[in-house]
Formats: structure tokens, sequence, C-alpha cells
């Protein structure tokens, strides 16, 4: 019998290495119940429908509103794509503007291109400098935290959208337990419209729960609507289930953030100790992300090192490590962790990160470059072209260039120093 991915998986599991990876259960016994495999249900009379709830998963909904203090919280079993895509079509029904933040997930340039909305884009210092400059705009849209754990100014951003009255969305996807933390820097507490929470990523939660969480009463009652429009009829009932029991556990268990908060300061400090910097500015107190370029190693190279010594990040670049650690990592998790930052070497840092190119010129809408036809050339040929897909480089995990903008040399060049060799164009 063959069977490739679930062995990977059994293999995988018998290395036992401290996971600081999503999902946010660790596959820690105490995280979820043994027997959710056993609940995989569907609609029936009793368990009730997604996506026409008004039984069980919408009392489910109606208690996850009140933990989080919303006027309506949706459950996804569809990731946070799913909430993005309903926030997008909730926020701007019949097309238009939205104001976007440069630093953004493939989801939501896609489910731009779906809708035929039209990003206005803007580097996250630029924000609100770019939505003084567009009276048309529907709606802002930004990520915070990014991955790193670096979180946007949210209540200067929500103050300037009341004053227009278009709604923030704020893409939250791992920040969901940023409500349970102190200070309490969930976007939804700050001032956002709504927010899209990938609980899986650092919650009890199997992969693939979500929360669509809602502040403005105005998109509240479609929002069952706008979800059922994207979403799959099959939604997967154990996920939902996870969701449930993860707000349970939430309200009960939400003081176990603080000690956790204090286990990653402690990690940190370590890292200080080696002489490894950390993000400036306001950040995700549960996030480690360590720029190991500051002690002379790749991430991608720490990242390996990490593993002989049995610790399992969530990401590594050029320049950084990214760990996420939950309630659910164990104290012998960050002694390991705390063992493998030691085992990192010293030297010279790495050069910084070049200065990112110019926004290059949009030639074409989102919506035409996402759907037309398109050719994958050489960077040397590409030149003057229009970008059929995102380039992203990481670091510095921004998009140089979008579907439907002009390639420029300075774009090319940035992207060759990074390793890129070819780039997909329109036709």
């Amino acid at each position: 019998m063959s069977t490739p991915l679930y062995t990977a998986l059994l293999e995988h599991k018998k290395r036992g290495r401290a996971s600081f990876h999503t999902p946010g259960h660790k596959n820690n016994p105490h995280a979820l119940p043994p027997d959710l495999l056993s609940l995989d249900f569907t609609e029936l009379p009793d368990t009730d429908s997604l996506f026409e709830a008004n039984g069980p998963i919408a009392r489910a909904e109606e208690l996850a509103a009140e933990l989080f203090g919303a006027k309506r919280t949706c459950i996804s079993a569809g990731g946070c794509t799913l909430c993005i895509q309903a926030m997008f079509r909730l926020a701007a029904p019949n097309g238009g503007k939205i104001v976007c933040s440069r630093i953004l997930h493939r989801s939501a340039v896609n489910t731009m291109a779906l809708l035929d909305l039209t990003p206005v884009w803007a580097m996250p210092g630029e924000l609100l400098s770019v939505l003084s400059k567009t009276p048309d705009a529907k709606a802002v849209y930004v990520t915070s935290p990014n991955y790193y754990g670096q979180l946007l100014d949210i209540p200067a951003i929500a103050e300037a959208c009341r004053a227009r009255d278009i709604p923030l969305l704020v893409d939250n996807a791992h920040g969901a337990h940023l409500m349970f933390t102190e200070p309490k820097l969930h976007p939804l507490a700050l001032g956002a419209s709504m927010t899209a929470c990938s609980a899986h990523k650092t919650l009890n939660v199997l992969t693939g729960g979500a929360w669509l969480n809602i502040a403005d009463a105005r998109y509240a009652e479609g929002a069952k609507e706008a979800m059922a429009l994207f979403g799959s009829t099959s939604p997967n009932y154990p996920v939902m289930a996870s969701l449930d029991l993860a707000r349970e556990w939430l309200r009960l268990h939400r003081g176990e953030f603080l000690p956790l908060q204090k286990k990653v300061a402690d990690i940190k400090a370590t890292a200080r100790e080696r002489g490894i910097t950390l993000p400036e500015g306001l950040t995700d107190p549960t996030r480690i992300t360590l720029n190991t370029a500051s002690v002379g190693i790749t991430g991608t190279a720490a990242a390996e090192i990490f593993r002989g010594a049995g610790v399992e990040p969530e990401f590594a670049d050029g320049a950084h490590v990214v760990l996420i650690a939950t309630p659910f990592n164990t104290d012998d998790d960050f002694t390991r962790l705390k063992n493998a930052i030691t085992l990192l070497p010293v030297s010279r840092p790495l050069p910084q990160t070049a200065e990112l190119p110019p926004l290059p010129a949009v030639k074409m809408s989102l919506r035409e470059a996402v759907f037309a036809p398109s050719e994958t050339l050489l960077l040397a040929q590409a030149a003057g072209r229009i970008a059929a897909q995102a380039a992203c480089p990481c670091p510095p995990g921004v998009p140089v260039v979008m579907p439907g903008e002009e390639i420029t040399k300075e774009i090319l060049r940035f992207l060759r120093g990074y390793g890129f060799f070819t780039i997909k164009v329109i036709k």
C-alpha cells in the first residue's frame, strides 16, 4: 500500500521536534479532545448548517461574539481566506477602490481580482497619506500583525477611516490571540470594523478554523451571505467544533497568555545576549522573530541548526527565523529553543536588505492581469512587460511588483539580488 502523504506525516511525528509553528494546538493532547475525528458529521436536523445557522452553530457564534466583544462573529472552516473574501464582499459589494497595505496575503489579491476591486497600494507608513489622496476609497485593508509579529498603528488608521465613514478591514490571521494578551492588542479592540482571525495559527483549533469578527453593525446582517458566496457547502464539523472548544477554553483560561509572554520574554533575552536583534516598534508579545543575519547567519541556515536541536520553526528567510509560541508549548519546548539559540554561531552581521524599488506604474487592472494569458520569462527578457503575478522576496516580505504592474529595470535588479531567475508576465 502506497500512502506518501500519510507516511510523511507519520515520519515527521516520529522526529518529536518542539513545535514552534502552526497549528497552535501543537498536537498537545491537552489542547483538544481525542475524539474529534469521530464527530465528522454533516448538516443534520440536530447539527445545524453553517450558512443557514439557527441552532447550535448560531449559538456557538453568539458566544464567540460575546468573547471578542463583536457585533457578530461568524465561524469559518475555510480558514482566514474565507473571512477575507467575506470582508471585501461586505465592504465593496459593487466594486471600487480599496486602499491596501502592500503587505498582504495572496488570498486578498485573488479576492480583489474576483470581485473586480481596484487596490490603491500603500506602504505601511504611507497608509494615511494615500487614504487622504483617495477620496473615493470604499475601505482600507491592512495586515496586522505581519508575519514577523509587527503591529500597525490600528487606532490611528481606524480614526482616519471613521472620519471618512469607511470600514477598516484587518487581516488578523496571526493575531486571534491578541484579545487575551497584556496589553490587549487585537485590532477589533483597537477600532477595526472587521477582522479575519485565523484561529488555528495561534490557538487550540484544527487547521482551517477561523473567525470573522465584525464590530460595525452595518456589515453584520449580510455576513453569512457574503461567506456563502465563496465557502464550501460541506464545512468540516470537527474544525468548527474545535473553534467552539477553543472559545470556551479562552473564556476559562485567558490568563494563560501572561505566563506565555514571560516565557517568550525570557527567550528574547537569551537571543539579545547572543547579539541577535529583534523587531523594533510595537510587536506581538508572543511572537519570536530572530534576525539571525545580525550575527552573521541566514535564517534558513539557522533553521537547520534549530531542527538539529529538535526545534521546528514556523518560517525562515535570508535574514530571520520566525517561531510561533502558544500556551500549548511545553516547558521542554522552551528549554530546547533556548538551547538551540545558544548553538547559533556568532560572527559579523550579513549585509542589510537592499532598499525597495519604487512602486511601479499600473498598466492593467488587477482582474485583467490575473485572468489574462501569461508566460514565464527569464528576468533579462522581462523589462517593460506587465507582471501576471506578485513577486515577493523574503525579506522584506513586500511584493515588489503586483499583477498588472510594469516590471521596471530597478525591480529586475532587486529580484536578481534575491536569487530570482524568472517571472510570469502577460502575453
